[in-house]
């Protein structure tokens, strides 16, 4: 009987001790909201720190459906392979309606931010730090 708790115990503290460990490996998801109007997004600059990041992109009013892409500064956007395709929206995003990305992680630096469909600039800029 004593070997029988033993082994219960010890399957106990081996799974406890499993389950502590992925939650602290578990990282945090935050997200990043930009709303698109008409030619434009809204919020031109965004400086956040380093980590995994969820994009949430609202489509106010363009009329026709919207996207996002992400590229890292200094890249080539225009090159498909340039995108961070986990920044990529699941579906795109309708007027009046708001979609999200992926996670993604985002390292320190700087990149650059648009949307071929509306189409917006390409000069916006996300600041990782």
């Amino acid at each position: 009987m004593k070997k029988v708790i033993l082994v219960i115990a010890l399957v106990f503290s081996v799974a406890f001790s499993m389950n502590a460990q992925d939650n602290m490996t578990k990282e945090v998801v935050n997200t990043i909201s930009l709303e698109q109007t008409p030619g434009e997004f809204t919020q031109k600059n965004i400086t956040v720190s380093e980590g995994t990041y969820v994009f949430e992109i609202a489509n106010n009013a363009v009329g026709h459906d919207v996207g996002f892409v992400l590229v890292q500064k200094g890249k080539d956007i225009s090159k498909p392979e340039n995108h961070i395709q986990t920044a990529y929206v699941t579906e795109v995003v309708a007027t009046g309606k708001k979609q999200t990305s992926k996670p993604t992680k985002l390292a320190k630096g700087e990149y650059v931010y648009f949307c071929p469909m509306n189409p917006t600039a390409t000069d916006n800029t996300l600041i990782v730090e």
